[in-house]
């Protein structure tokens, strides 16, 4: 009986311990991942300083002309702000105004035309309500052009970086209590 639970036991070891280091390099595999991806991104954006935007207006496009050119046929929000005295366009994200210029905000849903349409207007009345509120600017530029949410800020990173910290710190305690207990089991069998 003694021979199958020291068996047993190992056995049981050896599974925790594979579990413990398949855990730490998960962590380390992600943050690898993160570390050439999100971590860039973050680094190099330059919308780094908070201000106070004010509303100047807002206009719904939707399949006009503006400065020459169309609009997609997805409506859309146009917001300008004044910063520092100067006007400027705001855009929701970093990847709003890579997606299209000539919009401030872009409804994530836009097999309805309906729906989205709401959520613009939506955008619009709440942005007439709080006429005043945060943003983010380009700290040696023109203000031209700032930003309502920075979508790879320190939050972003810290949200990012949360999952991974816990799988390296399980992995770690499971690997530690392994050689915790196989060291006890050792001082008790010198007894």
């Amino acid at each position: 009986m003694g021979k199958k639970l020291v068996t047993a036991q190992k056995r049981g070891e050896t599974r925790a311990l594979c579990l413990g280091v398949a855990m730490v390099v998960s962590a380390a595999i992600t943050y690898y991942v993160l570390g050439t991806t999100l971590l860039p991104l973050h680094l190099h954006s330059v919308w780094t300083q908070k201000s106070t935007c004010h509303l100047i207006e807002t206009h719904v496009h939707d399949e006009e002309e503006l400065e020459g050119r169309t609009v997609p046929r997805y409506p859309c929000l146009w917001v300008n702000v004044s910063v520092a005295g100067e006007w400027a366009v705001l855009y929701h994200t970093e990847d709003t105004r890579g997606q299209n210029r000539q919009c401030s905000y872009i409804p994530e849903g836009r097999d309805s035309y309906r729906a989205a349409r709401e959520k613009v207007e939506e955008a619009q009345r709440r942005f007439r309500e709080h006429r005043a509120f945060p943003c983010f600017v380009e700290p040696g530029g023109t203000a031209r052009e700032v930003l309502f949410r920075r979508r790879y800020g320190p939050r972003a990173l810290l949200e990012a970086l949360l999952w991974p910290s816990c799988l390296l710190t399980g992995g770690l305690l499971v690997i530690a209590m392994v050689k915790l207990n196989q060291y006890l089991s050792a001082l008790a069998a010198q007894k």
